[in-house]
């Protein structure tokens, strides 16, 4: 399902008081005496966004570590389902909070199961992140997602400096790392891939609608999850990459609609003529005639 489309999600969509706001907190103030303006000398809204790469693959050689400390291929994960992805750390004090939250929040609404239908991949950009912390955090969501085989269909991980550049590179994730902080400035959002590693789907944000991610995981997955109704309804909408969302598809619920009445005619015409026939064969035949 290649789309050659690119649309970019940049934070300067956002409110200019938002922005200065979060200047203010990414970049705390310097020394007033040295004059320095945190804003004027470095714009965090021309380094941070995250840009679709559509149609694109995933370096699914690429090494990290688990909760247990044990190395492991980004490809693990891929080849059973579609996948969601996320690169955030855990030790966030906001935004990354509010993107795992809203997408276990969104996940225990979507009727298929992680561990089952799907993988949930979460990687640290933070390279000073550790295993046990990544357990910690993985246990925490797990237990909020409270689906029976829930632990086999979430992966917390953490990773080197240049395997982290290179997720985040072909993922279109641009952050920077405010060393007078210790903090991150990122995006916001999740992206869905097919099990092969193809970046089918973008979502922004720190909340997502559970059709819309259903629908995602469902295109993604090729036919092979979902119901006969999702693969139905996948007919009807359409993905907008520049939104992160689905809408209805005029042409295609046209010709299902039209399939749909001729196959509404064609019923209640066999349904008559069966009532026809049943209403010939009851009527008495009379032999012969008057005198």
């Amino acid at each position: 399902m290649a789309r050659n489309s690119r649309s970019t999600f940049d934070l300067l969509a956002l409110p200019r008081a938002a922005l200065l706001l979060a200047a203010s907190l990414w970049f705390p103030a310097q020394a007033p005496a040295q004059g320095y303006d945190p804003i004027l000398a470095r714009d965090p809204t021309r380094e941070v966004g995250l840009d679709q790469r559509l149609g694109e693959m995933l370096p699914l050689d690429l090494v990290f570590r688990d909760g247990t400390g044990a190395e492991v291929r980004l490809g693990d994960y891929f080849g059973h389902g579609p996948v969601v992805l996320a690169l955030v750390y855990y030790e966030c004090p906001m935004l990354c909070t509010l993107v795992l939250n809203g997408a276990v929040r969104t996940l225990r609404g979507v009727p298929l199961d992680a561990g089952e239908d799907f993988e949930v991949v979460v990687v640290s950009i933070d390279p000073g992140e550790t295993p046990e912390l990544a357990a910690a955090k993985q246990a925490e969501y797990v237990k909020a997602y409270d689906r029976p085989g829930g632990e086999d269909g979430w992966h917390l991980l953490v990773g080197d400096e240049p395997q982290i550049q290179e997720l985040a590179r072909a993922i279109g994730y641009r952050y920077v790392y405010d060393e007078a902080s210790g903090e991150y400035a990122h995006a916001g959002g999740m992206l869905v891939a097919t099990s092969e590693g193809e970046l089918s789907h973008y979502f922004y944000g720190v909340e997502f609608v559970p059709r819309d991610v259903r629908l995602a995981l469902v295109e993604s997955g090729d036919g092979k999850i979902g119901t006969l109704v999702d693969q139905v309804l996948m007919l009807c909408m359409h993905y907008d990459p520049t939104t992160g969302k689905y809408g209805l598809a005029i042409m295609n619920s046209l010709r299902a609609l039209g399939a749909l009445t001729v196959g509404a005619i064609a019923v209640f015409v066999l349904t008559m003529l069966r009532r026809e026939r049943r209403l010939a064969s009851s009527q008495p035949t009379h032999a012969g005639g008057r005198a």
